[in-house]
């Protein structure tokens, strides 16, 4: 009986150990992968159009790379007047990368994630395309996937998601200013994406959450 006892107490202290770091382990593997998660880019294929998002550098001359690759004939800008670099707004930089007028189409509505894809889907109806490649930033391509697949769920229209590089470092997004906000505002939107908060709403609720961090 005594040997039964002093056999089953190490089996029962390792169970105990094990009950208690887990949950560590797991906070550490969540926060080690966070990085990781949020870049999504699928291996490009044949498309109808290049859907481009404005809101960050590279963006523009990702889908431009893709086009002069022949993935695809027509380039479509979201919030095409928003200034991407010395050529003036997206639409401006793209012509001046050689991209012939003929193959643009534009909106200049759209003021978030959300409003990217509602705003490009009648479009994309309209001109009878069923499919497309969709450009962003490398770390904010999980979020576009999350929303473009909602919006879009029901149309028909196949859909392929190409990250530009943004500089964000996801391996390591803890070791520079830049990759610790980064990761913190795509979290935050991408939360409250899930929970219905869209648009520019959004965006004012995400500033103040950002407020509270801070005091």
């Amino acid at each position: 009986m005594i040997n039964k006892i002093f056999k089953n107490k190490p089996g029962k202290r390792r169970k105990r150990i094990l009950f208690l770091y887990l949950p560590v382990l797991l906070i550490v593997v969540l926060f080690l992968g966070a990085g990781r998660f949020l870049p999504v880019s699928e291996t490009p294929k044949q498309a109808d159009v290049i859907i481009i998002l404005s809101g960050g550098g590279g963006r523009v001359e990702q889908g431009v790379q893709l086009f002069q690759k022949g993935y695809a004939p027509q380039l479509l800008l979201s919030n095409a007047k928003e200034i991407t670099g010395p050529a003036g707004d997206m639409r401006g930089t793209a012509l001046s990368m050689g991209i012939p007028e003929s193959a643009i189409l534009t909106e200049d509505a759209a003021e978030s994630t959300y409003q990217n894809a509602q705003l490009t889907l009648p479009i994309m109806q309209q001109k009878g395309f069923k499919s497309a490649i969709v450009v962003s930033s490398d770390f904010h391509m999980r979020r576009v996937k999350f929303i473009f697949d909602h919006v879009y769920r029901k149309s028909g229209i196949e859909l392929t998601y190409i990250g530009a590089d943004s500089g964000y470092n996801a391996k390591a997004w803890w070791s520079d200013r830049y990759s610790r906000e980064t990761t913190f505002n795509e979290y935050i939107k991408m939360i409250g994406n899930a929970f219905g908060y869209n648009g520019p709403e959004a965006k004012g609720s995400l500033e103040q959450i950002k407020r509270w961090f801070r005091r």
